[in-house]
């Protein structure tokens, strides 16, 4: 959208052009004129309106009366379309030639668990391949990587036969890439390509006029992986086709969704849709609008020299009018084309949105609020803002960090966007009633891993005490991992607004509900799901590792510094002492104490998954819940970091608890370049948790949390029966309509949340990064 936006050359010097400041690091947004109406007598509203509508110079004729609704629909009718015939729309269709998976092909056992084309394999191997094949030309479709285990992904004739072993790649005629084993396979396997990780996207191509097959890593090229494949006849082509093992989950995307790398000269197995060109340039026309208001609020001479013209044609004048007809013109063309608005809103929209909050601070919020509330008059925006709310999920899977980027990089800019639009209420409603409102959260707290190279080109050099390397890559690695901190924490920072943005949202439903039981319900429904994800060979449907780690961080967050929020502390707040509105549950000190029925009443899930302290039997047995007439026994803990009495450590002791703990002053002490500090710490002498959850998770992996869990029971404790996964269709998932618990969500249960968290999400990554190391060091002896 960039490239169709204002330019100097080619333009009348009737018209007043804003060509954006360069300062795009800071995101300044300023503008700057570059020309302007030569004498009074011009009549700058119907220059403006040409410069709108992208029409030639005097296309739109003097006009006699304001400009309203009827004088832009009668422009856009007359004179838009008039030099734009491409665009304009056809009779009502539903959109042509949607390309999926051949239900008769499917080898194994693949499911769809979200549509469009999201797909699991539930068997030991399964195989299948699309309904629309290609023999000449080049072609190309996309895999997003929900796991990254062993895949085969790539192209097959019909003669390629699927069986319980074998599948695409295994025969002659049929072309795969794997990035678990770094292999491609034409019958057997030979060296190819990196090694994928989980939000990877990877280009299948195909290219028929030099016989060749080719593959993409995020946009960047594997290199020729195939030369001189046999030529084919009409119907006898090349069908995209993949092969999973059990467990594993991927996304196709065969042309239904724009690419989100698309390579130069090869084209989709599915055409996009007819009402894409229309939508594109109603879209440019709202931008230039916009830009508008931008100018007007530069402070320039310039600006000011125009507004002394007779007919100036100001933002205000055309700001309600111009946006109305867009909208119109933009559902009459989406609803000509039954099924393109989830194509529109992953492409040409959320680039329009983008635009115009800017990714990059200091954000629009001015103009996007505009933009919604013009959408918002029109019943049909809620399908194209549910599809919004997809684009920026799976935006966030996807988000690579890049160094020139930081500090807003990786998930930031769709974290952004979607915090600021949740915070309507009528939008937060629409997401929430979505069927896929925990699969998009999820997406939402979701960040992309990194393969080696990956990591080569975010440190490309690398220093540490002792070491043998160049002095001079201490200061590089410095500035490097201090710009991957900083984003990081802008990450970190956004995804705690949102779900302070879920914890504050009454739902919608009878009985009423009080603030909080969304976010229990997803908490609850998340780790009830991942029971069994610390497991070597983690079951299927579990979910992807960063949204654990990324709600531990949040909870942690929370727990230990605050909801930095006066609403939301006067509802979420424990049953122990309460030393303050602003002092996080885990700096409170002293002892903590709330009763077992608080875990044991009223809960659904309480058969199903472990509480704080262990099972429910366990609990029940140890710590019975007595009548509601008696005192209830009490389950008591102390902060501390240490058994020992003397030597305990608590946040008012004179040493500091593992999350209190200078880190800085230790790596400084190591280097000569001082580390500055990233944020500030909200209470005390603590410093922020953005600054140190790395930090807190790793003590914590050998400190107190370990030493908290070690004699409780756990899921690996208890036999298989009893905590066993199990599929998840006989999952008992908390449905929100009806049973969302009215009970205020409490700091502790967040506290016995976090627990499971770790459990669950980061104690295997320790263990794995033991391994690691341990065989590093066998490898160098």
């Amino acid at each position: 959208m960039a490239d169709d936006g204002l330019r100097l050359g080619g333009l009348s010097s009737g018209l007043a052009v804003v060509l954006n400041g360069d300062n795009k690091r800071e995101g300044s947004g300023k503008s700057r004129l570059v020309s302007y109406c030569e004498g009074f007598g011009d009549q700058s509203v119907e220059r403006t309106l040409e410069h709108i509508f992208n029409l030639p110079y005097k296309t739109v004729k003097q006009l006699t009366r304001p400009v309203d609704i009827s004088t832009v629909r009668s422009i856009i009718k007359n004179e838009f379309f008039k030099h734009h015939p491409e665009l304009k729309t056809v009779a009502t269709k539903i959109r042509d030639g949607v390309v999926g998976l051949e239900e008769s092909s499917i080898s194994g056992d693949i499911r769809i668990v979200k549509q469009p084309l999201l797909v699991e394999s539930h068997a030991l191997f399964s195989s299948a391949r699309a309904n629309s094949c290609v023999w000449k030309g080049k072609w190309m479709y996309e895999v997003t990587l929900e796991t990254c285990g062993i895949q085969q992904l790539g192209w097959a004739t019909l003669f390629c036969p699927f069986t319980d072993h074998k599948g695409v790649g295994d025969a002659d005629d049929s072309y795969a890439y794997d990035g678990k084993r770094v292999s491609k396979w034409n019958k057997e396997p030979e060296p190819y390509g990196q090694s994928w990780v989980v939000g990877d996207v990877i280009g299948c191509c195909i290219d028929l006029d030099y016989d060749e097959i080719l593959f993409y890593r995020n946009g960047v090229s594997l290199g020729v992986a195939f030369g001189g494949i046999r030529k084919m006849v009409p119907g006898l082509g090349y069908y995209p086709a993949i092969s999973l093992s059990q467990g594993e989950r991927c996304e196709l995307n065969f042309g239904g969704l724009p690419f989100k790398y698309p390579i130069k000269g090869f084209l989709p197995i599915q055409a996009s849709p007819s009402s894409k060109p229309i939508a594109t340039n109603l879209f440019d026309c709202f931008l230039r609008l916009l830009q508008m208001q931008r100018l007007e609020r530069a402070e320039t001479d310039t600006v000011e020299k125009l507004s002394r013209l007779k007919r100036f044609a100001s933002f205000e004048e055309l700001s309600q009018p111009v946006p109305q007809v867009i909208c119109e013109e933009l559902f009459s063309a989406l609803n000509a084309e039954i099924g393109s608005a989830e194509y529109i809103a992953h492409g040409p929209f959320l680039s329009f949105m983008m635009e115009v909050f800017r990714i990059h601070p200091p954000h629009d919020y001015l103009n996007l609020d505009r933009v919604l509330d013009s959408l918002l008059q029109f019943e049909e925006s809620k399908l194209l803002l549910k599809h919004v709310f997809e684009a920026l999920s799976s935006g966030c899977k996807t988000g690579l960090l890049v160094l020139t980027d930081c500090p807003y990089s990786g998930s930031y800019s769709h974290l952004a966007l979607a915090c600021h639009i949740l915070r309507r209420e009528e939008l937060m409603t629409l997401w929430w009633k979505s069927s896929d409102f925990e699969f998009l959260f999820e997406g939402l707290l979701s960040r992309k891993s990194q393969n080696k190279q990956d990591l080569q080109c975010l440190i490309p050099s690398v220093w540490w005490p002792g070491s043998c390397e160049d002095i001079s890559n201490e200061n590089s690695m410095v500035m490097t991992t201090t710009a991957l901190s900083e984003a990081v924490n802008k990450i970190e920072e956004k995804q705690r607004d949102l779900c302070r943005l879920v914890m504050q949202f009454i739902p919608p439903v009878e009985p009423p509900q009080l603030p909080g039981s969304v976010f229990r319900t997803f908490l609850q429904n998340t780790l009830l799901k991942n029971r069994g994800a610390d497991r070597n060979m983690p079951p299927p449907g579990v979910s992807n590792n960063s949204v654990l780690v990324s709600l531990f961080t949040v909870i942690l967050h929370f727990l230990s510094e605050g909801f930095a929020a006066g609403d939301i502390y006067g509802w979420i707040k424990g049953s122990g002492t309460d030393s303050g509105a602003h002092v996080g549950f885990l700096h409170r000190g002293g002892q903590q104490s709330f009763p077992a029925g608080l875990f044991l009443k009223n809960d659904p899930h309480r058969i199903d998954i472990s509480r704080l302290g262990g099972s429910y039997s366990h609990l029940s047995k140890f710590n019975p819940v007595i009548n509601s007439e008696k005192e209830e026994e009490i389950i008591r803990w102390e902060e501390g970091c240490m058994d020992d009495e003397e030597s305990r450590v608590t946040h008012f002791s004179r040493m500091k608890p593992c999350c209190c703990s200078s880190y800085d002053a230790d790596l400084s002490s190591s280097s000569k370049y001082p580390v500055r500090r990233l944020g500030k710490g909200s209470h005390g002498s603590c410093s922020s948790i953005s600054d140190r959850s790395s930090h807190v998770t790793a003590e914590c992996s050998t400190g107190n949390l370990n030493d908290e869990i070690a004699d409780k029971p756990s899921t690996s404790d208890h036999s298989d029966s009893e905590f066993a996964f199990r599929p998840r269709q006989h999952l008992r998932i908390l449905q929100r309509e009806n049973t969302l618990s009215s009970a205020t969500l409490k700091e502790e249960e967040l506290l016995d949340a976090m627990l499971l968290l770790y459990h669950l999400g980061l104690a295997p990554n320790f263990k794995q990064v033991r391994e690691f190391y341990f065989l590093d060091f066998l490898f160098y002896l």
